[in-house]
């Protein structure tokens, strides 16, 4: 028994309870373990004053606090219900009860969260220049409680600052009336040509929540020209009159608007990376370049061939010549490579054609000579003709039908010979070869005659005769002939 009138209290350990910013929290007293039947009043308060006091029997009386007047309760339990909780409720609250003997004090620290927004990217440049420094996006997440982190990644491999290729400035602000943050992070980076096609992303990492990341961000890479190509986009081999179409690229990016072309030792520039030579001659062949406009160091160049093909023969059109005499054919060639000759009379190949010695009727007639090289033919032809006049070359006479005798004239000239014959009957002739022709005639004798053949063209006529006899057919024939 205590000598005065004196009440002791009794702090009991501090507790902690956390709740998400925006929901309804439940603050125990004691737990929850109080018996109504061992409390007088119970008072809940924070370090700033009184939330609302419950006497025994009686309403809980709300202080008029505007931040709790409307929010607060007391349950049956005597715990402290506040609804719509805010970073202002992140703070020591203390039950204090009111015994018959003591007064105890539950300390109750409450911590709010709130979970971050998705990331914002601003600021978003479209390129980076190699070896520049540039500023790239910057990442952003706002009304988060405890302060978010942000962290940056290329292609899922996160970035630390370097100070040098890469720097990270990361800012958090804090709202002076909600208390919430705001995390801001800004990424300065200096690019290489690996990083064509590169992903960077930003990812916000709050303990209370599931890492959450930024959409891909790809960004164009700009870099110098270091070198050129010139290429022909045209198919080869070239021969004279072709088109060739030339093409000039670069390893920069963006790749330049213009180049420069130099055709037959004369620069040419021009707004694009393409160049035609048109109707192109034997004077085409030769190296060509392309370079930048403003570096002409930096230069490529390609070689094209321009193919060609001349024929001349020393004989053209049509050529009549004798018959005995000769004939020197030459083709004179001249072509950018090896060439192959070939030689046709009609439609018979030919092994060659060289000289003729000693012209025959045989030897007229239509001389093809083809020429050809990597996809160049020439063609050109000729016409002989042998000439000569008529020669009677047999005489002959055989048994037709009954007492009918059938005389043969094989004459030979050009042109081709006519016939006369110093009798009547029924007259024929063969096809006109090699200047051959052969005359016949069907003749039935009464008696024994002698009959002539007669062949003429317009360098001369021949003449030749045969004697007959009507005896039956069944008789030796005598044939002599003048």
């Amino acid at each position: 028994m205590h000598d005065c009138f004196l009440l002791c209290i009794l702090v009991i350990g501090l507790e902690t309870l956390t709740s998400k910013y925006g929901d309804t929290i439940e603050i125990p007293c004691n737990k929850g373990q109080l018996k109504e039947t061992d409390v007088t009043l119970v008072k809940w308060k924070y370090e700033g004053g009184n939330i609302l006091v419950k006497q025994l029997d009686q309403n809980a009386t709300i202080s008029p606090d505007v931040n709790y007047k409307n929010r607060v309760s007391i349950k049956k339990d005597f715990s402290l219900v506040i609804t719509q909780v805010t970073m202002t409720d992140q703070r020591t609250f203390t039950c204090m009860v009111v015994g018959k003997d003591d007064i105890l004090e539950y300390p109750v620290q409450v911590t709010i969260y709130k979970v971050p927004s998705q990331p914002q990217i601003t600021n978003l440049t479209t390129a980076m220049a190699v070896g520049k420094p540039t500023m790239l996006a910057q990442c952003r997440t706002e009304g988060v409680s405890p302060a978010a982190n942000i962290t940056w990644f290329k292609n899922k491999t996160p970035l630390m600052t370097d100070r040098a290729a890469i720097k990270i400035n990361t800012n958090v602000d804090v709202d002076k009336e909600t208390r919430l943050s705001t995390t801001t992070s800004t990424l300065e980076y200096t690019a290489v040509k690996e990083d064509i096609d590169a992903k960077f992303t930003c990812q916000v990492q709050h303990i209370r929540s599931a890492n959450m990341d930024s959409s891909p961000l790809v960004f164009t890479v700009n870099y110098p020209t270091e070198k050129v190509d010139l290429q022909v986009v045209s198919q080869g081999p070239f021969k004279e009159g072709d088109n060739v179409t030339l093409k000039c690229t670069a390893d920069g990016n963006p790749p330049p608007s213009s180049y420069s072309f130099y055709i037959n030792g004369e620069k040419k520039t021009v707004d694009s990376n393409i160049y035609t030579l048109t109707n192109i001659t034997r004077e085409n062949t030769g190296d060509y370049k392309c370079s930048l406009v403003d570096n002409e160091d930096i230069v490529a160049s390609v070689p094209i061939t321009v193919e060609y093909l001349d024929v001349v023969l020393s004989t053209t059109g049509k050529i009549v010549k004798k018959l005995g005499e000769s004939l020197e054919v030459t083709v004179d060639i001249k072509a950018s490579g090896a060439a192959q000759t070939s030689w046709k009379k009609g439609n018979a190949k030919l092994n060659s054609l060289s000289k003729f010695d000693k012209l025959t009727y045989s030897d007229s007639g239509m001389y093809e000579c083809v020429v050809s090289m990597a996809g160049l033919k020439k063609t050109r032809t000729f016409e002989l003709v042998v000439e000569g006049p008529p020669a009677i070359k047999n005489l002959i006479k055989e048994r037709g039908e009954g007492m009918a005798k059938v005389l043969k004239c094989v004459a030979e000239g050009s042109p081709k010979p006519t016939v006369q014959w110093s009798v009547n009957g029924t007259s024929a002739e063969s096809a006109y070869e090699h200047g051959k022709v052969t005359y016949s005639i069907t003749i039935v004798p009464n008696g024994n005659l002698t009959v002539s053949c007669t062949a003429s063209n317009v360098l001369g006529s021949d003449i030749k005769s045969i004697d007959v006899s009507a005896l039956n057919n069944k008789t030796m024939l005598i044939v002599k002939i003048k």
